[in-house]
């Protein structure tokens, strides 16, 4: 494939709307004809970061709004996850595996974690009060590269 193609996705900050991020994403990655594994993959990593928009960013407030833009170049993939919520206070912290802000909605801790150790490239920025942006890269070792 050819130059770089992009999409766009804006919705609202509601639970069930992460399997439909999940999908989205996924369904605009398979143009490259990644591998199961890299598919599954890519949508774990949305769904973390998406869940922890809808979550920590805006408290399960619906009002809110997460969006995600993925643009394909070449043979990679950027992810990038945006909320206008809460942000985080601080990100060292947040970073650190088994660190939760919920620990009453029995959560995990390891979102962040998760997704660096599935992406090639992430990093993450927030400012209280403004948001947080998640950006994660990942070059796909196309199937058909494979069977060559």
């Amino acid at each position: 494939m050819n130059g770089t193609n992009e999409m766009k996705l804006t919705f609202s900050a509601r639970s069930e709307n992460e399997s439909f991020a999940r999908v989205a994403v996924a369904a605009f990655i398979s143009q490259l004809d990644p591998t199961m594994e890299e598919l599954s993959d890519l949508k774990t990593v949305v769904s973390e970061a998406v869940t922890n928009a809808i979550i920590h960013g805006y408290d399960s407030d619906a009002s809110g709004m997460v969006t995600i833009e993925a643009v394909i170049t070449g043979d990679t993939v950027k992810i990038v996850i945006k909320d206008d919520g809460n942000g985080i206070e601080d990100l060292d912290l947040a970073r650190q595996p088994l660190y939760t802000s919920k620990p009453e909605l029995e959560r995990s801790g390891m979102g962040f974690t998760i997704m660096e150790n599935f992406m090639d490239g992430f990093d993450v920025s927030s400012e209280p009060g403004k948001g947080t942006s998640i950006a994660m890269t990942k070059r796909i070792e196309s199937k058909k590269a494979l069977f060559n």
